[in-house]
């Protein structure tokens, strides 16, 4: 979990998501607002990010990015490759070369997991 007094990042294991938690200016008030949403390739340690959603009227904050940077630190940490199928994601990755050596293309097996769901 990341946490900077009212937004929060949760890995939710059994949902496949981050989710993007808003705890309200009191912190106490928590509001499901985003998710970062993967499936994992079976047999394999790669995993698939194949959205990212933030709430409307939470955008221009700067948010979605906290939302990936978590997800990726953590799925790195976890021992898996990233796959970057959601645009979002595709794109952050390219801004963050640091994590360049924990990237791998998107293939057709990744987009058959996903639809799978």
């Amino acid at each position: 979990m990341k946490t900077n007094e009212r937004f929060v990042v949760e890995h939710r294991a059994a949902d496949r998501e981050y989710a993007l938690i808003d705890r309200g200016e009191s912190g106490g008030d928590a509001k499901h607002i985003g998710e970062e949403s993967y499936v994992d390739l079976a047999a394999s340690t790669e995993r698939v990010m194949y959205h990212t959603g933030v709430l409307a009227e939470y955008g221009g904050q700067g948010l979605a990015g906290v939302l990936v940077r978590f997800a990726i630190d953590d799925t790195i940490a976890a021992g898996y490759k990233i796959v970057p199928v959601c645009p979002y994601v595709a794109v952050w990755v390219k801004k963050h070369p640091e994590v360049a050596d924990h990237v791998v293309e998107p293939r057709p097996e990744h987009l058959r997991a996903i639809k799978a769901l």
